[in-house]
């Protein structure tokens, strides 16, 4: 059941999702989100999530390996909210979850009932457009919320075009 959509409601604004991760294409989907959002009044969520398998080992190795992700992820989120300032002016909100990914972004989406687009970036490799993009495609999550998949190949230029 998909909870009612709130960005059009006084008192909130639309919120474009991008999934931050350490695909080569997932610059291409922050930097279309932040233009999106620029271009129409509204705001950016750049989610980060770390997933748990990373963990399975001894407790003392798990605590340093948790916090080695946590300090990766929250890099990655800085660096990609510069860029963000930087070129469009635009604050973005961070934010960084433990889990699988598709789960953590359903979670999201239903706790802040302003994020109103999904936006995910197409890979170029021969395995395939990225694991999202893959899992929104075939049998995988279907996503409560509109998913706009930016093409890998996009220059800025015609993202700012297309924005």
């Amino acid at each position: 059941m998909v909870s009612r959509r709130l960005s059009r409601e006084a008192g909130h604004r639309r919120k474009f999702l991008a999934i931050v991760d350490d695909t080569p294409e997932c610059e291409r989907s922050v930097a279309y989100a932040a233009r999106r959002a620029q271009s129409t009044g509204g705001a950016v969520v750049l989610l980060f999530v770390i997933e748990p398998a990373d963990f399975q080992h001894w407790l003392g190795v798990e605590e340093i390996m948790r916090e080695e992700a946590l300090e990766t992820a929250n890099a990655t989120l800085d660096g990609h909210a510069a860029k963000i300032r930087e070129s469009v002016g635009i604050e973005p909100e961070l934010v960084v979850r433990e889990g699988h990914p598709s789960e953590e972004i359903h979670k999201l989406i239903e706790e802040d009932q302003d994020i109103a687009i999904l936006v995910l970036a197409a890979g170029n490799a021969k395995e395939g457009p990225g694991p999202l993009v893959s899992s929104i495609a075939g049998k995988g999550a279907a996503f409560p919320i509109p998913v706009t998949v930016v093409p890998h190949s996009l220059t800025d230029e015609e993202i700012e075009s297309l924005a």
